[in-house]
């Protein structure tokens, strides 16, 4: 099979590529960065990564959200219903659906971003919601909740550092529960969509099996690492007043970042996995998050 990935330079795209042409098939690269690009006619799907991530750090333009996440993909997607191509896969966020979850987000509930960047995503589910599809194509749009594996950086990485390095984890206060998505499962998943023409055209939403707590999370770092893990419970409201002074400083430390590191945002993923009527994703949530941890000492 003949697939065209955007965004394939980025951390998803290098390892999906890699993933899809070890088992036979051909991937083609579309960088959208030249305003003079077009689809390799020739492809049977279209799998669209290049977006702008979330800025935890709330320095970016909102509008550049919109110019590259919402506009783009439409450029593409309407490339796409002119073309022969059969699939369209573009990568969403659970963030389109929600910033805070209460209880189990799933693909049912009411989506209502509050950031620029969910709401770019948003838009573009939007649209390509309401194009009507010729005979013969499918739509899925995809929302991954945290991706890691090897070679990814951000949260999982400082962590890491944290741990590693023996200091204490001062956030122990504040319990949480949270879905991540193993990049080895997110190959495994787009693969045997690609390969199962039955799988009806919608919205799913990629995770793992089980969610895990940031302190379980600590636990996994340390014992990978070969160290004591250290949970201070330092009060919650000492640590918010904290991060809400690094907003007004630029700090490290600010209430986005607090929020993504204490807050819950448990995912489900019945929905993908009654489709491809499989009972269970191949790697654990914690096997998996062994493996990227693993990757960080090398």
């Amino acid at each position: 099979m003949k697939i065209t990935i955007t965004g394939a330079s980025g951390f998803v795209g290098q390892h999906l590529s890699k993933h899809l042409k070890e088992q036979g098939n051909t991937v083609v690269h579309l960088s959208l960065r030249n305003e003079d690009w077009d689809l390799d006619q020739n492809s049977e799907a279209v799998i669209h990564l290049a977006g702008k991530a979330h800025d935890t750090s709330n320095t970016s333009d909102p509008t550049s959200y919109f110019k590259i996440n919402t506009d783009l993909t439409i450029k593409l997607f309407d490339q796409f219903l002119a073309s022969d191509i059969s699939g369209f896969f573009y990568f969403s966020s659970v963030k389109a659906a929600a910033d805070t979850v209460e209880g189990i987000l799933d693909e049912n509930d009411n989506a209502d971003p509050q950031t620029p960047y969910g709401k770019s995503k948003l838009e573009a589910e939007n649209y390509l919601l309401s194009q009507k599809l010729p005979a013969g194509k499918r739509l899925f749009i995809i929302r991954p909740c945290m991706i890691h594996g090897p070679g990814n950086k951000g949260n999982l990485n400082l962590l890491y550092k944290v741990v590693e390095k023996g200091l204490p984890w001062p956030l122990a206060a504040f319990h949480n529960e949270r879905s991540f998505l193993s990049i080895d499962n997110l190959n495994f998943l787009i693969l045997k969509m690609l390969q199962n023409k039955d799988i009806p055209s919608g919205v799913y939403q990629f995770a793992d099996d089980h969610h895990l707590s940031t302190n379980d999370l600590v636990k996994i770092i340390a014992d990978v690492s070969g160290k004591k893990e250290k949970l201070w419970k330092i009060n919650a409201n000492l640590i918010s007043a904290c991060a809400k002074v690094g907003d007004v400083l630029k700090l490290p430390l600010n209430s986005e970042r607090l929020k993504k590191l204490t807050e819950s945002y448990v995912v489900s993923n019945a929905k993908i996995k009654d489709a491809l009527r499989i009972t269970e994703l191949p790697i654990s949530a914690a096997q998996g998050l062994e493996k990227t941890i693993k990757s960080f000492q090398l």
